[in-house]
């Protein structure tokens, strides 16, 4: 009744604003002021403690970043566009915007003021389908039925290699209006959840991070059985923005607006009946501040869905920071991306163990300039015994890349008990013995598995069954489609160009190099997070050995080598196995066969996290001229062809250049130059 209030009293004060033209002011700043007057009126507000105006930053996440070109449409066929425009609505001020993604079209005050970023609608595509997943599973249990629209029959997607590339699909051939019954001794009657209504046995949702409340809105009409949402921001502007696209996306029933600190509304939802059964946040940079809230305030078995964009920590540029922030030294390594996931998922884990809960990874992902991670928090003590030996430290070669994983602890069965001891190690000596170099320490990362394959494969069906719910539903089902392949007790990977370029040869074919493991008899996978990784279960020595056979056929100057090199170690050795190089048919995966969009090109220049926002909204002018500073590789840009005449050509001083006098490089700079040595 106090929000139907607040918004009666700000579509007063709009008509007042429009009706004195030379006193208008924002209808965002109508409206909050009209809120925060009516909060008094009730006595719920004083007046003295008025929230702030300037926008957190912090609030400003990955789904929070200005760019101005809309991403490339990897769905065509898709009926829901993402766009930004002006238009001309009822309520809409001059100069306001409204950007269309997925069901949901969100107000923003101006353009310079939004904080939108079309790349991130995979992003929201995806923890869309996991939680409709999640919701379905949940509410089965409660005896709820969701009904998801366009989705009429089940889909299960098998990627096996048994299968050979077939999809299997199993239709249940029940319309989308019908309930589902299922029998456990007796039938019982399902009751429906569809998008846009309110549950009441459904799903509380809390979006700590909301910003304009463009996820929150998108839950509320594509995601059926919620039964509230929670879009919480710490600025003022961006809560009274959250209750603005709520009313005008007619979701008021189920979106609430809430303007307070992140941290504190979930330590006040730690209670068993207060819990929230799915979080999710998605700062600006690390969320770190705001784990341990979150184990705390997701309920037994509910949903933790946590964005990093801070990459550069988590990848290994600044080890320290990282352990500051993680409680885990990150490494500067060809698997960084894989070892980020399994830094923040080590995280988790040790802040919920301290509260007897321990997580469950069902997706985790890397993607663009960010990762993703999909958890399910549980209770109990004597599982939170084992976390010890889900964790381990890494040693990482600097010379070649081998790596080794050091188990945190070790546990044994002992009949109906388990035993839990301190684990034995190191697993390596000083140097490495691959090539003679120290090792560096990292960790300790997650060495469990990080995604739940039958979680996975019922997300990949239900996408892959109705393709025109998201516009990037092409890149979800690539994307999970690797995820379903990869390896799943194998932690980290190599890169076959990193291989290759330690001993300086050529690069074999990866069908290949993956060949020549299975002809080995090892196992071996694509990883998600690299294009050209090389995730085994083959040890550091067979690959060396198999890229000593490739060199035999394929051999570098060895003269060229230094005595000290990596290169010179490894190739000195003769090979123990002999690698076939014959082509499998199980070498090349479904995913790649089937051509699936596996990768995401860059949609646009600049299209990765930008500036953090400024106190009163926008981003540092200065932005872009860092850019056009530190970009270009020469002082003076070149806009005109003939003006490469001024630099000498390289392949001339090589004596390869075969173009003569009709080369656009200069020569005569090349011969002065040796005429003044002389």
């Amino acid at each position: 009744m106090l929000a139907r209030t607040i918004l009666k009293v700000s579509s007063g004060c709009t008509d007042l604003s429009l009706a004195f033209p030379r006193k208008r002011t924002s209808l965002l700043q109508i409206f909050t002021t009209g809120h925060s007057c009516v909060l008094r009126k009730f006595g719920i507000m004083d007046s003295k403690n008025e929230p702030e105006e300037s926008l957190d930053t912090t609030s400003a996440g990955a789904d929070s970043t200005t760019t101005a070109v809309p991403m490339e449409d990897t769905n065509p066929s898709s009926s829901t566009e993402s766009r930004q425009t002006s238009l001309t609505e009822p309520g809409l001020l001059p100069g306001e915007t409204v950007v269309k993604e997925g069901k949901a079209a969100i107000l923003f005050p101006s353009a310079n003021e939004v904080f939108y970023n079309p790349v991130q609608e995979f992003n929201r595509d995806l923890t869309c389908a996991v939680i409709t997943e999640f919701a379905r599973e949940q509410l089965a249990q409660r005896g709820v039925r969701i009904l998801v629209p366009g989705e009429k029959d089940r889909v299960v997607v098998q990627l096996s290699e048994e299968k050979n590339g077939t999809v299997d699909q199993e239709a249940s051939e029940q319309p989308e209006n019908e309930p589902q019954k299922e029998e456990e001794g007796d039938e019982k009657d399902y009751i429906t959840a569809s998008v846009g209504e309110r549950c009441e046995q459904g799903l509380r949702v809390l979006e700590g991070l909301a910003a304009s409340g463009l996820r929150s809105v998108r839950f509320a009409l594509e995601v059926p059985g919620l039964k509230n949402i929670t879009a919480n921001d710490y600025s003022a502007k961006a809560a009274a923005l959250i209750a603005r696209n709520a009313q005008h996306n007619n979701v008021s029933h189920i979106l609430q607006a809430s303007q307070r600190d992140a941290s504190m509304v979930m330590y006040e939802a730690r209670g068993r009946k207060e819990r929230y059964d799915v979080i999710d946040l998605d700062p600006y940079g690390s969320p770190s501040p705001f784990l341990d809230a979150a184990v705390q305030a997701v309920s037994e078995g509910g949903l933790l869905c946590i964005t990093c964009t801070d990459m550069a920590v988590m990848a290994g540029n600044s080890g320290e920071t990282c352990y500051s922030k993680y409680g885990s030294v990150s490494i500067k390594s060809k698997y960084c991306h894989e070892m980020a996931l399994r830094i923040i998922l080590h995280s988790l884990d040790q802040r919920a163990a301290v509260y007897q809960r321990y997580i469950e990874p069902l997706l985790s992902v890397s993607v663009d300039f960010y990762i993703r991670v999909f958890v399910r928090v549980k209770t109990g003590q004597s599982v939170v015994k084992n976390s010890a030996s889900k964790q381990a430290l890494l040693y990482n070669c600097v010379g070649c890349g081998a790596f080794h994983l050091q188990r945190m602890g070790k546990k044994m069965s002992q009949g109906k008990h388990m035993k839990y001891s301190a684990a034995t190690g190191p697993p390596v000596g000083p140097n490495c013995e691959h090539c003679g170099q120290r090792h560096q320490l990292g960790g300790p990362v997650w060495a469990e598995p990080i995604h739940d394959n039958t979680f996975v494969q019922k997300v990949l069906g239900a996408v892959s069954g109705n393709p025109t719910r998201f516009r990037t539903s092409k890149r979800i089902e690539g994307v999970l489609s690797m995820v379903t392949e990869e390896l799943q007790d194998v932690p980290l990977y190599y890169v076959l160009d990193h291989l290759s370029s330690t001993v300086h040869c050529n690069t074999p074919p990866m069908l290949q190099f993956r060949s020549a493991l299975l002809h080995a008899g090892y196992s071996v996978s694509f990883s998600h997070a690299c294009k050209n990784a090389v995730k085994t279960d083959a040890p550091a020595g067979v690959l060396w050995d198999i890229i000593r056979c490739w060199e035999k056929s394929n051999p570098v100057k060895r003269e060229r080598l230094s005595e000290t090199s990596p290169a010179h170690h490894i190739l000195s050795k003769e090979p123990t196995l002999q690698a076939c190089f014959e082509i499998r048919e199980d070498a090349n995966p479904q995913s790649r066969k089937r051509h699936l969009t596996r990768f995401q090109e860059n949609p646009q220049a600049n299209w990765g996290p930008k500036a953090r926002a400024k106190a009163g909204g926008g981003i540092s002018s200065e932005l872009e001229d860092k850019r056009k500073q530190f970009q270009g590789k020469r002082k003076k840009q070149i806009t005109d062809s003939s003006q490469l005449k001024s630099f000498p050509c390289k392949k001339f001083r090589k004596g390869t250049c075969t173009y003569g006098d009709k080369c656009c490089y200069s020569h005569e700079l090349e011969q002065e130059t040796e005429e003044n040595m002389d």
